[in-house]
């Protein structure tokens, strides 16, 4: 296999920018090194697809040696011919690799085996010749030896059906037939192991729907519904049309001597041997495409969550709010020091709400403190109410803003915020952790797992690997499209820049700690094991403000100093105008020159001179400023508060295959359905908004009772409120909230034709699981005026 032309075909490049890439990787570059600083060598593919170019890399490389291992295991065999060689190398999926070295593969002792030792291969031969003159009971006798355990006809015969069995299971090309077959025509079906249970499952209870067209997020929740054995899963196969070409193949149906034992044989391959591993191959493979789109929803979500904008300059007061333990607050300073830790009791049982707006009036006074981040947890309406009504009373300069606390205890009780607040308890740490996401979410937020933030599906589910991999890789692509001030950055902030690993970035602290702020990026070069080929990778990634160099506060890389300098010189700035703020017009001077001119006379590619021109333009810049930052608030509503029609501003919390929940101000996100998101067609969420996003939203329905906003994004004008309108939405469907994720109810098909059944449930939580009900069964027909359920997505 070209492993280059393949990555090529696969991700619409050309074959000399795969060849490049792979290069570059096999040097040691790091992605986001290769992203940003080698544009030229691979004409500025995006860090995404470099990310799937180095997976699909790693795959087929993990492939070839497959193939080499086999080749070489069936050619000691002496086995191995021209054709089958040809084929060997022909395969381009590790399932078709597989098939093909089925035959030769050292198996555990079988039937098969059992009747060649005792002479039966030529009986099977033989009923699958196109010709047998003499009958197949008459020849079996030919075969009876009763002291090898052959003793009767019947035993000869059944022994070489299992030959036969055995070499239609092995053979590859019957496999990929009803492999593709199956995948095409056939049944996800799954059953309750009780139908009386009461459980979060019910809307599988029954349900069949084509192989071919179930969504991932419906295979995870199938999965999850199995493991916990409520339901009972399986693939339903085109058996008859399976079986009757199969029948073709071995001659079955032109033989009619013999088709009787071949039928049998055909029937006993497909039964005990091809179907199950048929079965657990097709679910697999579901299984894997499913997971890799949860992935990279999840990534995809992590990602707007890193990048939300930080809000400097605050004196922020972090606020863990909580009930009989008492809410714990925390007062940083704009740099994110701990100035000053409390914990106060306004919520029950203790209700002590005087005493705790008399405590807030005082900090808030003596440290200025014009902001309060309200974790989103436990007690959080009740905290929010206090807070509502201390402004109102008080009228001090303050605003709150709720923030998503998932993972703030994972890390409140992690070694890190140990070590970094050792003098603080958990709680202090977490109140803390909730300050500084509003200062500065991507600082803040790496020093958490990213499995632990909350904003994926069925991130339980995941290969756990594949899932770190994924995530690690979304957070390092972050970090480095933002930069890290390396005076300023903690240890885990500067472990996912590019080159620099955690030991690398315990050292730059420690060295920073002990010889006081770098000076400039050279200094780098000093700090223990931050040898040559790490400084390449990470120096430009790392910021030095006020140094002893200007070009080091900016992007620019060290190997472009020169034709940097010599780009300015040229064009009559110094470098003390990057520090001004003169060389903002420096774009405009390439311009009536001429980029490609000045690119030839400076010695750098056209890309290189655009990121550079970039730097000097805005130097340090972050990427993140251009994103609207997070809704201030004074004033608490309640769902009471909401009625249909009412226009809301919201921030997206967390999106799902089904549509986004948004963070209108409630105690409880409201949902956004897949049908809602926009007046035109909609596939995927991601495609209209992204988590963080501040958006603008109608109130649809309020269902006090179940706790249930339905949203919608679509202009007053954009049609009616209701599915079939944004969405091809031939069926209601009903989601797995506990993660986020989703399934589908289906009755199931019966005679060609499906019969649907729709429920809905408790919409997704501020925080914490849901709950499922078994709810109304008013969906049956989407398009009705009253029948539309946005929630009927959620399970």
């Amino acid at each position: 296999m070209d492993i280059l032309k393949k990555i090529a075909e696969e991700l619409n490049i050309k074959v000399w920018q795969a060849e490049a890439v792979v290069g570059l990787i096999d040097e040691g570059n790091t992605i986001p090194f290769i992203a940003r600083y080698r544009k030229e060598a691979h004409g500025a593919l995006n860090d995404e697809i470099l990310r799937n170019l180095d997976e699909r890399l790693r795959y087929l490389r993990s492939l070839e040696e497959r193939r080499q291992t086999i080749l070489s295991t069936i050619e000691q065999q002496g086995r191995l011919t021209d054709e089958l060689r040809a084929q060997i190398e022909a395969a381009e999926t590790s399932v078709g690799l597989e098939d093909l070295y089925r035959p030769y593969k050292p198996k555990r002792r079988t039937r098969a085996m059992i009747a060649r030792e005792k002479g039966l291969e030529p009986l099977a031969l033989y009923l699958r010749s196109a010709q047998t003159p003499v009958s197949p009971e008459k020849k079996a006798e030919e075969f009876l030896d009763p002291e090898n355990g052959v003793d009767s006809v019947k035993t000869a015969l059944s022994m070489a059906m299992d030959i036969i069995a055995e070499d239609i299971s092995d053979n590859a090309e019957y496999r990929k037939w009803i492999r593709d077959l199956t995948f095409e025509k056939g049944l996800l079906s799954s059953e309750a192991r009780d139908p009386e249970a009461k459980t979060v499952y019910e809307n599988y209870y029954e349900y069949q729907e084509a192989v071919r067209s179930v969504p991932g997020h419906r295979i995870l929740a199938l999965n999850r519904g199995e493991k916990e054995k409520i339901l009972t899963v399986k693939v339903i196969a085109p058996v008859d049309e399976i079986h009757a070409w199969l029948d073709r193949q071995t001659g079955a149906a032109s033989n009619p001597a013999a088709e009787p034992y071949l039928t049998e044989a055909v029937r006993d391959a497909y039964k005990r041997l091809i179907a199950p591993s048929i079965e657990n191959e097709i679910r697999s493979e579901l299984t894997g495409k499913a997971q890799e789109g949860a992935i990279k929803v999840f990534g995809s979500n992590l990602k707007q969550l890193l990048l939300q904008p930080p809000l400097q300059g605050h004196t922020v007061l972090g606020w863990d709010p909580a009930f009989r333990t008492g809410c714990k607050l925390a007062v940083v300073d704009s740099t994110g020091k701990v100035l000053d830790t409390k914990v106060i009791y306004p919520t029950a049982p203790q209700n002590r709400v005087d005493e705790a707006k008399a405590e807030l009036a005082r900090l808030i006074r003596k440290y200025q403190i014009d902001l309060i981040s309200v974790g989103n947890g436990t007690a959080s309406r009740e905290s929010e109410a206090v807070i509502a009504d201390f402004i109102r009373e008080t009228r001090l300069p303050v605003q709150y803003v709720i923030v998503n606390e998932a993972g703030a205890s994972v890390y409140s009780a992690s070694k890190l915020a140990t070590e970094e607040f050792p003098e603080f308890d958990v709680g202090q740490r977490s109140a803390a952790s909730i300050a500084r996401r509003l200062q500065d979410p991507l600082a803040e937020l790496v020093k958490i797992d990213p499995k632990a933030i909350g904003v994926g599906q069925y991130q339980h589910d995941m290969n756990q690997t594949r899932l770190s991999e994924a995530l690690t890789g979304v957070v390092e692509d972050s970090v480095n499209s933002v930069g890290v001030d390396v005076n300023t950055a903690s240890a885990a902030l500067l472990g996912f820049v590019s080159g620099v690993n955690k030991t690398i970035a315990k050292n730059i602290v420690a060295y920073r700690e002990a010889n006081g702020a770098f000076r400039s990026r050279k200094e780098l070069l000093k700090v223990p094991k931050l040898g040559p080929k790490a400084f390449e990778q990470s120096a430009g990634f790392l910021r030095i403000r006020d140094g002893a160099e200007p070009l080091d506060m900016t992007g620019v890389h060290p190997e472009s100093y020169n034709a940097a300098k010599k780009l300015l010189i040229g064009l009559g700035y110094s470098e003390e105008d990057i520090r001004s703020g003169r060389t903002r017009t420096i774009a405009a001077s390439v311009k009536e020159i001429g980029a490609e001119r000045v690119a030839r006379e400076i010695g750098l590619g056209e890309f290189t001179l655009n990121d550079i021109i970039s730097e000097l333009e805005k130097p340090g810049r972050d990427p993140r400023e251009n994103v609207p930052g997070p809704v201030l608030r004074s004033d608490v509503m309640d769902m009471k508060d909401l009625t249909p029609g009412m226009k809301l501003k919201g921030t997206v919390r967390n999106i799902v295959d089904f549509g986004a929940f948004v963070d209108i101000g409630v105690h409880q996100d409201g949902l956004v359905h897949l049908s809602q998101l926009s007046d035109r067609y909609v596939s995927n969420p991601l495609d209209v908004v992204k988590v963080g996003d501040i958006v603008d939203v109608r109130v649809l329905s309020v269902d006090m009772e179940k706790g249930r906003i339905a949203l919608t994004m679509k202009s007053e004008d954009g049609g009616e409120d209701r599915p079939g309108t944004g969405s091809r939405a031939g069926s209601a469907r009903k989601e797995n909230g506990r993660s986020g994720g989703g399934q589908q109810r289906r009755r199931g098909r019966r005679n060609g034709q499906e019969a649907e059944r729709e429920n809905s449930r408790k919409g997704q939580p501020r925080s914490g699981g849901d709950r499922n009900r078994k709810g109304d069964r008013k969906n049956r027909n989407p398009d009705g005026p009253l029948t539309y359920n946005p929630f009927a997505d959620l399970l």
